[in-house]
């Protein structure tokens, strides 16, 4: 059987999510996630090529070979989901990863496993500002004690985060209008792919002129 890092859903509903970040810096709490559903089909291709590929299971977080990645329209593939609003910041209580068919473990739980065996708090496992990943603790020291923090039982789009040291910020309007043009954008290839498909199962027939002019 083959286990997938990366692969995750929403603990109330199973919504599919591709966990991008399993944790924020100065936010352990959160996780920055894709939702498979809400990508057109050639972006979620990729992504879902790159989440099996070599280069997506060797990294710390997908979102570092989200970064060197390009969408199939050139775009590299991590700001091109943050200017569309395609990354989600979600609790990590309420994702569990889902590695194979059969098993599944909650995020947060998951990341006080990858604490302990690095020796280190949940607070040192985002990737640094430098895009360096967090340090490995010296065996036998026990890591220091952080008070616990409670998270937010909401999910936030997340408007600003292209850099694992961004912070999450007011979008201007200018931000917003390339959302929606990137959004309106996205929506046009999908309709115009599915009324393809939709013609080559069933083409539209259309009357001919004699008859249109009979009636």
């Amino acid at each position: 059987m083959i286990n997938l890092k990366h692969v995750g859903r929403l603990k109330n509903n199973k919504r599919r999510a591709i966990v991008a970040y399993r944790t924020l810096p100065n936010d352990p709490y959160h996780a920055l996630v894709v939702f498979t559903d809400s990508l057109p089909a050639d972006e979620h291709d990729a992504l879902i090529s790159l989440v099996e590929s070599a280069a997506g299971q060797d990294s710390y977080e997908l979102a570092e070979a989200m970064a060197r990645s390009r969408l199939p329209d050139g775009r590299v593939m991590l700001s091109g989901f943050h200017l569309t609003g395609r990354l989600f910041k979600i609790p990590t209580a309420d994702i569990e990863m889902t590695p194979n068919t059969n098993s599944s473990i909650a995020l947060d739980k998951l990341n006080e496993v990858i604490a302990q065996q690095r020796n280190v708090t949940i607070h040192d496992l985002a990737l640094r500002p430098d895009g360096s990943q967090p340090p490995v603790g010296t065996p036998g020291q026990r890591p220091a004690a952080v008070e616990p923090q409670r998270a937010p039982q909401t999910a936030q789009p997340a408007d600003v985060y292209t850099t694992p040291a961004a912070a999450v910020e007011p979008l201007s309007n200018e931000d917003i209008a390339r959302r929606l043009r990137g959004q309106a954008d996205a929506l046009y290839k999908e309709a115009k792919r599915l009324r393809d498909e939709a013609e080559q199962l069933s083409p539209i027939k259309k009357k001919s002129v004699a008859k249109t002019l009979e009636e």
